[in-house]
């Protein structure tokens, strides 16, 4: 497997610079192989912590911990274009994340007046080329890669593009906003770099300096091995800090595989475990019966926390002490109303929104019980765009 290729986006060279620089920042790469687990690639150790970036994580948490912020997405542009239809081809609908997009598109859909279908990829590759086929043979207005690599599709992609069907990618290459290879109208994302390193800060705040880790990821998804590799980055940038594993499990795996190796790694690491990060929250909804068989306690250790997606059993874990302590939530719900609003500047003959929501971590202590975490305001900021 080729290493993620990061995209070229208009207005994205900064993102992309930062990116880039930390991910030389760590002194081994991951593997691409389906399915691996990896030993500590990234294992700096120190009995002094770092107080120095210790106390800069600290801040920076604090300030992601921030709730009731006003709205600072876009409040001005195209009014509604009717009488269109959106396809949202799913990576697999089993993923929270992909579904809450595809929800948040569906609510959005029915304010400004159109009709949507969505085709679940199932998380394979065939299923995936298989649902992009028939996304371009229902010549919709607007295709939305959901969740996977356009690669993997290249053919379906040059057909859309070649018939004039815009393409609106959610997680779908590493940076927000327009592409040209792949060719993007834009992508719907918070930026990976910002989401990787807030991961890795609340470890190294969480344990002041002092933890040993353990790392779940999807290296066949571009986006996910990008994300697990700046955090393995941010991690390093801390000498009290061990990555003691690195976990490859492909998302649709999770399920089964995820129990088991959670069995092997408390064997290998039944004391030294303190913290664990994984790209996606699922990972943990499928940890927790096997943290829960060996005995242990559902607020830690390990103190768990999810670079991603925020879905409701995510915080549902979080709020009752089961086997999560945070997440890193995308707005799923609003991401599913800026696919929107960016299909309307699309056909509009408008530019993207440039639009990038901010980072947030979401703790028992600052979620009021909810199970979601959007920037408030935007339902109402768009259907005012749109005079809905």
């Amino acid at each position: 497997m080729t290493p993620a290729r990061a995209p070229r986006p208009r207005g994205a060279a900064a993102p992309r610079a930062v990116a880039l620089a930390l991910l030389a920042g760590a002194a081994v790469l991951t593997g691409c192989q389906r399915g691996s687990s990896d030993g500590p690639a990234v294992a700096t150790t120190g009995p002094g912590g770092c107080p120095a970036v210790q106390a800069s994580a600290g801040a920076a948490v604090a300030r992601a911990e921030r709730t009731g912020t006003a709205w600072d997405g876009p409040t001005t542009g195209p009014g509604a274009v009717s009488g269109r239809t959106v396809v949202f081809v799913a990576e697999t609908m089993t993923n929270p994340g992909v579904a809450g997009v595809a929800n948040g598109l569906r609510e959005a859909a029915r304010v400004i007046g159109w009709d949507v279908r969505v085709i679940d990829g199932a998380g394979s590759p065939a299923g995936i080329q298989a649902a992009m086929s028939e996304a371009v043979a229902l010549r919709p207005s607007g295709i939305v890669i959901g969740g996977f690599d356009p690669d993997s599709t290249a053919q379906q992609v040059a057909e859309a593009d070649a018939d004039g069907i815009p393409l609106v990618g959610w997680h779908a290459v590493v940076a927000p906003g327009p592409s040209r290879r792949p060719p993007l109208f834009t992508n719907v994302t918070t930026r990976v770099e910002d989401v990787a390193r807030i991961s890795a800060q609340w470890i190294i705040a969480n344990s002041a300096g002092r933890a040993g880790v353990v790392l779940f990821t999807d290296a066949s998804v571009p986006f996910a091995r990008t994300k697990s590799d700046l955090i393995r980055a941010g991690l390093a940038a801390c000498a009290g800090v061990r990555l003691l594993a690195y976990e490859n499990i492909p998302i649709p795996d999770a399920s089964s595989r995820t129990p088991r190796e959670i069995a092997s790694l408390l064997a290998r690491f039944p004391d030294t475990w303190t913290h664990s990060v994984a790209i996606n929250d699922l990972y943990f909804a499928d940890a927790a019966p096997a943290f829960r068989a060996a005995g242990r306690k559902g607020t830690g250790p390990p103190f768990n926390i999810g670079a991603g997606d925020g879905d409701p059993s995510a915080f549902q874990r979080i709020d009752s002490g089961q086997y999560q302590a945070a997440t890193v939530p995308e707005p799923l719900s609003q991401q599913g109303w800026q696919i929107v609003d960016e299909f309307n500047r699309a056909f509009a003959g408008r530019p993207a929104s440039g639009y990038v929501a901010p980072t947030h971590v979401s703790t028992a202590a600052n979620s009021a019980g909810a199970t979601t975490w959007n920037p408030p305001g935007y339902r109402e900021a768009y259907r005012r765009i749109w005079g809905r």
